[in-house]
């Protein structure tokens, strides 16, 4: 196994059922107006964190929130924790400006984001 590999968490997605509800609670939770605002993601800078709203998460297979652990090489954290027994989720996808992202589950089914920004 290599050094640290990862740049710490940095990401969370929450899926939520009702975004505009949602998007209220964490404007007063976080003390910020959303810097992405659209109907399919909204997403909030605070801290040194990104915290996204995944408006139907549930549909899509989220069943609570999923933290991304940011990595400056994404296919080999994949093939770095498949091989320690994590199984692919979600293979790692561009959603968007060179951004990766990838899910795995481990042993006990927790779903551990990735994400790769170019």
């Amino acid at each position: 196994m290599t050094g640290s590999s990862t740049q710490g968490i940095k990401t969370v997605l929450h899926p939520v059922s009702d975004l505009a509800t949602a998007k209220e609670v964490y404007a007063a939770l976080l003390g910020v107006p959303p810097q992405t605002d659209e109907s399919y993601y909204v997403g909030f800078e605070a801290g040194g964190q990104h915290i996204g709203l995944v408006p139907g998460g549930g549909q899509q297979g989220m069943t609570a929130p999923v933290t991304y652990w940011h990595v400056p090489d994404i296919e080999a954290k994949l093939a770095e924790v498949t091989a320690a027994g994590a199984t692919v989720k979600e293979p790692a996808h561009d959603v968007g400006g060179g951004r990766l992202v990838a899910t795995v589950t481990d042993p006990d089914g927790n779903v551990l984001g990735l994400l790769q920004d170019r």
